[in-house]
């Protein structure tokens, strides 16, 4: 690649903004998850020859670029912006299938995969648990784009999610002990297994230390400011912060980033942050996620074309069954074990554990002398390809034919109204503190406050009719408020046991009775 200048880099950067926009832009107008229409342009502009292209081209799929912008530069934001979002109440209300998938499901995948590259494909034993480690982690971002257009369950597109985040931090710790450490821990036996173990305890661990540190102290920082350009940038030096830190003393960058976004995200949210501050983060972290989402596909697009696959086709064609039926071993032997599971849910997740650009730039971090790299490369690049149009295209047929849909007649209206209520609600806290904050008169006040009071009854109104027409809805809501009321009196017997008012006998069954209470509401 010739020698450039800071300022072709620019221009080159710019082109690749304007084409990715352009094609973001032309998917989302009609409806197509844009991830697998970047990847198929970049695909096909990386096979023809396209003379005011070949630059960009030329610079983009040169190994170190691609590595350090998909790792460095954007996987951070794209972590941080998905665990920002996440309410802590549903991640941890979906705990147990997260769990399973994350940590079970994605060491039964590393071993499936692992082993049978050994034994069928006859790679070295680095390449073929670096392969495993590779094929483990999966990428949401087509699944979610899809569920957004069809309307899939909230819990589905959070269990999906939230396996995600954890699962590629585990992959990561597992491609890094594969590629490594691996053949030295095998050497040393009983010891090096313990050895192995510990390394993994020591990096996870060591990633959610830093992240959950981190974390707690920027939420603490934004307790003393109300000034949202700052908090956005904070939230900058967090996600970044938390990478770097945590990859110089060799613990998980993933780990640490998904951390310290949650913690400022739902604890940070709640003591220091203005209405006005969480709309600027959400919106700014909205732009950074599209943009690097953007990029990041149309990216992997370009680089799948510089490997020849061709005279691979038979480790291709057995590389990509492999992983498809790891994968369904994974899922529907970790999800055994949640009860009240849907099983139509098991058949998306499986099928919906897309391969991405971290499982590319992995192995394309890797030495250019480590045995086998060719080999983990192509079969890599293959089974992302394949990922991505093919699963990614069927998805969305898949979800209708299982009917895994939530919406219901006036569904949508009921959403508007209560989207609305909600606003409007909010509208007259924040003039109440903003009152108290600038001495506004009560006159002013309540002027405005009784035009919102006015908007609320009148939606009041129109909830009231709607539920009418539509008992359904009604009984949703009841379920809903039930299901937190029920919470909350699980909560209510944990204080009453530590203040030693009642037994543990007692709170045991009140538990008990408690539990079965929530599993009857959700089987309503």
């Amino acid at each position: 690649m010739h020698e450039l200048d800071m300022h072709h880099i620019f221009e080159l950067g710019l082109i690749l903004v304007m084409i990715a926009a352009g094609i973001t832009a032309i998917a989302k107008k009609f409806k197509q998850p844009y991830p697998i229409a970047l990847v198929i342009v970049g695909a096909l502009i990386g096979l023809f020859n396209i003379p005011v292209l070949e630059p960009l081209k030329e610079f983009i799929t040169e190994g170190e670029v691609f590595n350090f912008v998909i790792i460095t530069l954007f996987l951070p934001a794209l972590l941080g912006e998905a665990a920002l979002k996440l309410p802590y109440t549903q991640l941890r209300s979906n705990k147990e299938p997260i769990l399973a998938l994350a940590f079970l499901g994605t060491f039964i995948s590393f071993l499936i995969i692992g082993f049978s590259a050994y034994y069928f494909f006859d790679f070295p034993i680095p390449a073929a648990f670096v392969f495993g480690a590779l094929m483990s982690a999966t990428d949401p971002v087509s699944v979610l784009s899809i569920f957004k257009s069809v309307g899939v369950k909230k819990r589905l597109a959070v269990v999906i999610e939230g396996e995600s985040l954890f699962n590629d931090g585990l992959a990561v710790v597992l491609f890094n002990i594969s590629a490594y450490y691996l053949l030295s821990y095998i050497d040393a036996g009983w010891a090096g297994l313990g050895s192995g173990l510990w390394e993994f305890i020591r990096v996870v661990s060591l990633g959610v230390i830093i992240g959950g540190s981190l974390g707690y102290a920027f939420s603490i920082l934004t307790k003393y400011f109300d000034d949202y350009p700052l908090e956005i940038i904070f939230s900058i030096i967090l996600f970044y912060g938390s990478f770097l830190l945590a990859e110089s003393v060799h613990a998980s960058g993933v780990i640490a980033v998904v951390i310290a976004a949650l913690i400022f995200g739902n604890y940070g949210g709640k003591i220091g942050m203005s209405p006005t501050t969480k709309l600027n983060i959400s919106n700014f972290w909205d732009v950074a996620a599209l943009l690097a989402n953007s990029l990041v596909f149309l990216m992997v697009g370009l680089e799948i074309t510089r490997i020849d696959l061709l005279d691979k086709w038979m480790f291709i064609l057995g590389a990509i069954p492999l992983v498809i039926v790891a994968r369904s071993i994974a899922v529907y032997t970790s999800l055994s074990l949640i009860e009240n599971f849907p099983h139509k849910w098991k058949h998306i997740l499986n099928w919906g554990g897309l391969k991405g650009s971290l499982s590319i730039a992995l192995v394309l971090s890797l030495p250019r002398d480590f045995p086998g790299r060719e080999e983990v490369l192509i079969l890599g690049f293959s089974v992302v390809l394949f990922s991505l149009v093919v699963q990614g295209l069927t998805i969305k047929p898949l979800i209708n034919v299982l009917g895994v849909k939530p919406k219901e007649e006036g569904h949508e209206e009921f959403e508007k109204l209560l989207s609305q209520l909600h606003r409007y609600e909010t509208a007259i806290s924040e003039i109440h503190r903003v009152k108290q904050k600038l001495y506004i008169t009560d006159p002013v006040s309540n002027e405005l406050i009784d035009k919102y009071k006015k908007r609320i009854d009148m939606l009041k109104a129109q909830l009231d009719d709607l539920f009418e027409r539509n008992p359904s809805l009604k009984s949703d809501q009841i379920a809903s408020l039930r299901k937190h009321a029920l919470y909350a009196e699980y909560d209510a017997i944990i204080k009453l046991e530590k203040e030693e008012i009642i037994t543990s006998t007692i709170a045991e069954k009140e538990f008990e009775a408690i539990t079965d209470a929530i599993v009857n509401n959700d089987d309503k």
